[in-house]
């Protein structure tokens, strides 16, 4: 290795953070690219740089998932106190009605990680803030339609078939969530702007101060206020605006993001349509991917006794929606880290990070996917009380297990999909593997061989595994440097139209 790329891997800061992230990333390519050192020296020196880079992502984002996700949790777990009947509203409420919006949110929010991922490897600084700025504009024309359906989620769940007192008591819940709907449409773009620089920990430290708050003001109205699953609801839209919030304070005022947010432009409101097909497709791949457990859940309610259904069910997603957050941090660092090795042409680097990210977070999975084998019997206390719904949560944990390390590697696999831009294709895939293949084979199992959640559970396991293996197949053989030119034709085909956009924008 040449004597200046030793001394930039043992210099591991620089003037900027901007500055070091993108000396890091060049630095990874010449590492491979030095067919001159051992194989073993080149592989040892690369490990050590991506896995910096990588846990500089993956650790923060983490947290901020898992951080988010759990005050979501904390909101189910009070209301599983206040009884079996509120437990299972809260559960089909979210996991009926807010997943809805959640993964369409994230999803469309994820055009911004594509493309400010690969803007900021490029240098194309001044592109983050006006795609920042045009999802933003595009999620909240979204959260209107979503509000509608909201409105009318009592309607919409007794049309599935779920029954009376549930569709009711879960109404009333998401009545309290309207106003997330819009926190998300603000969240996300923010989320995905920061990530792509690698600004990640103060977002990790806003949620963290934001639960604490939560935790309070839920106990405040749901205790002393007597506001019930509503007030519980609704404290969880609160804290969700905190964080927003406080996430637009620090890109207003952080010296990091001075050269990526240069200020409100008119130019948010111009190539809204490119933008918006560039969002459906990221929309329509993630929702898939988010919605697909969730009917899971709305199944669950049409089967005999769907009470402890639904309440085993629940522990089991929530479990599951805990430990998927780990994945969902490992996502957003294998887009944010295929994104920027691509838009700054390194296909070495694009290609053993792909690596690096799925054997990390396959590790984790397999890890916790023991700990809910050897807890079966005693989870399902930390949310409510009864062993009738102990022994329901005790039989599921086989296919809970199965379902986490599955996940250890398919959101892994979808974050790459995003930092390469292959949205649409991975869309098809999911149609088909999830809903030709998963759920009619869940339900022929769970109601026509009458084997209950074990048998829809084990369908949808099967079309995940499938899905899971064509993205591995996809993945191995992705010619890398190819990837690299399709990702440079990609940005100066938006940073031509931003141009045009900014002149007509000047001549009015």
């Amino acid at each position: 290795m040449e004597p200046e790329v030793q001394e930039s891997l043992l210099d591991i800061s620089s003037s900027t953070p901007s500055r070091s992230r993108l000396d890091d990333i060049n630095r990874l390519e010449l590492i491979l690219s030095d067919f001159d050192q051992p194989w073993r020296k080149r592989i040892k020196d690369a490990v050590f740089l991506e896995s910096k880079l990588l846990w500089r992502l993956a650790a923060p984002a983490v947290a901020v998932y898992m951080i988010n996700y759990m005050m979501s949790m904390v909101t189910r777990i009070l209301c599983g106190h206040l009884g079996n009947l509120e437990l299972a509203a809260a559960s089909l409420g979210n996991s009926g009605i807010q997943v809805f919006a959640y993964g369409l949110m994230l999803g469309m929010g994820s055009a911004v990680e594509t493309l400010c991922g690969q803007a900021y490897g490029a240098k194309k600084y001044e592109m983050l803030g006006i795609y920042l700025q045009r999802s933003t504009v595009l999620l909240m024309a979204t959260a209107i339609p979503l509000t509608v359906i909201y409105i009318f989620s009592k309607p919409i769940l007794l049309l599935l078939g779920e029954s009376e007192k549930i569709a009711s008591a879960a109404a009333i819940f998401v009545y309290g969530l309207i106003p997330q709907i819009y926190a998300y449409a603000a969240n996300f773009p923010i989320q995905k702007f920061m990530q792509a620089q690698s600004i990640v920990a103060p977002s990790a430290y806003i949620s963290l101060g934001t639960i604490f708050i939560h935790l309070f003001l839920s106990w405040l109205v749901i205790y002393k206020f007597g506001w019930g699953i509503f007030g519980a609801a609704f404290i969880l839209s609160v804290s969700w605006w905190i964080v927003v919030i406080a996430q637009y304070v620090y890109i207003m005022k952080s010296p990091r993001c001075k050269k990526t947010w240069t200020g409100f432009s008119l130019q948010a409101f111009t190539g809204l349509s490119s933008f918006f097909k560039l969002s459906v497709a990221s929309a329509v791949m993630l929702c898939l991917e988010t919605w697909y457990f969730q009917i899971l859940v709305l199944l669950a309610g049409l089967l005999k006794n769907p009470e402890i259904a639904l309440d085993s069910l629940a522990i089991c997603m929530l479990i599951l929606g805990w430990v998927f957050m780990t994945s969902v941090g490992f996502n957003a660092a294998a887009s944010v880290r295929v994104g920027n090795e691509l838009g700054a042409g390194n296909p070495r680097a694009a290609a053993f990070s792909v690596i690096m990210v799925n054997m990390v977070s396959f590790l984790i999975s397999l890890m916790f996917a023991i700990a809910v084998i050897i807890l079966r019997n005693v989870m399902s206390y930390a949310f409510t009380e009864g062993k009738e719904v102990a022994d329901a949560v005790s039989e599921l944990a086989p296919f809970l297990a199965v379902s986490i390390v599955l996940n250890g590697v398919q959101p892994v696999l979808s974050g790459v999909a995003v930092g390469c831009g292959w949205q649409a294709l991975v869309a098809y895939i999911n149609v088909g593997c999830y809903y030709i293949i998963g759920i009619p084979l869940g339900c022929l199992l769970g109601f026509k061989f009458d084997l209950g959640a074990k048998g829809i559970w084990s369908g949808m396991l099967g079309g995940t595994a499938l899905q899971t293996i064509i993205l591995l197949v996809i993945t191995c053989k992705t010619n890398w440097t190819k990837e690299v030119e399709k990702a440079s034709q990609h940005l100066s085909t938006w940073d031509a139209k931003a141009q045009d956009e900014s002149k007509t924008c000047n001549e009015q």
